[in-house]
């Protein structure tokens, strides 16, 4: 842990003002500003944290969709139990934490999905932003089924190449669309947010049969962009969906 590190943290409001207040990140305050602007989880919404480690979004959600509302959250990782909210220990992309996500909602469908996740960063920038693009449309093809017709999805992105057939994938089925960047985000991230309101009933013309990471491949493949991803060897490998890739989520 270097010194510049220790102190930009120790002076870090966001930080200081989660710990007061029992969040368990200062993301917490991401999705509460994003919450402000767009008010995507209303009261009694059944609500998806996607990447939920360590739980500060998922903390949040539950304040939102108060005492008629459920929120289920789930992660790769183990995550301590949040007061309201189910938690889930799983792989979004797999079937069998989909069909668990389905008994939880006993027949009910999503309101809100939202989505903190990103991969551990190796300090490459090309590499992070683009495991992040792909991780993140991913995400967002896992939400699709579960989503009801006007519900809402939040996913944070990095930006960079690609970015744009990640967001066109969205309006293909969003009829909102929108990039957001919380106050709350570091000054030197580059990260911002995706959100998406109002799921269309229909998916719309021309992307019919593909998914979003279809149409992010296509995406690349058309600005001619070819993406490998190195293996670190000490870093324990993770299958997270469609491909091999070497990471964990952010945990702020």
């Amino acid at each position: 842990m270097s010194k510049r590190w220790y102190q930009e943290n120790r002076r870090d409001p966001w930080r200081r003002q989660a710990k007061s207040k029992g969040y368990r990140a200062r993301s917490a305050y991401k999705l509460k500003q994003i919450q402000e602007r767009f008010d995507i989880i209303r009261k009694g919404d059944y609500v998806l944290d996607i990447g939920c480690h360590p739980g500060g979004w998922t903390q949040v959600a539950v304040e939102e969709v108060g005492e008629d509302g459920y929120v289920i959250g789930v992660d790769l990782l183990s995550t301590s139990p949040v007061e309201g909210a189910t938690i889930i220990i799983g792989d979004i992309t797999n079937p069998k934490t989909v069909e668990q996500i389905n008994q939880e909602l006993e027949g009910y469908f999503l309101n809100c999905v939202i989505s903190d996740i990103s991969p551990r960063l190796t300090g490459r920038y090309d590499t992070d932003q683009a495991i992040s693009l792909e991780l993140s449309t991913m995400v967002l093809d896992a939400a699709m089924p579960i989503l009801s017709p006007g519900g809402s999805f939040v996913t944070k992105i990095f930006q960079g190449v690609g970015i744009e057939g990640l967001i066109e994938a969205a309006k293909m089925r969003f009829s909102s669309v929108q990039r957001f960047a919380p106050t709350a985000s570091r000054s030197s991230s580059s990260e911002t947010y995706l959100v998406c309101r109002n799921k269309l009933p229909k998916i719309r013309k021309g992307a019919e049969g593909r998914t979003a990471y279809e149409h992010l491949k296509d995406h690349l493949k058309y600005l001619d962009v070819v993406i490998d991803y190195e293996e670190e060897k000490d870093i324990t490998d993770t299958i997270i969906g469609y491909r091999k890739y070497t990471g964990r989520k952010n945990e702020e």
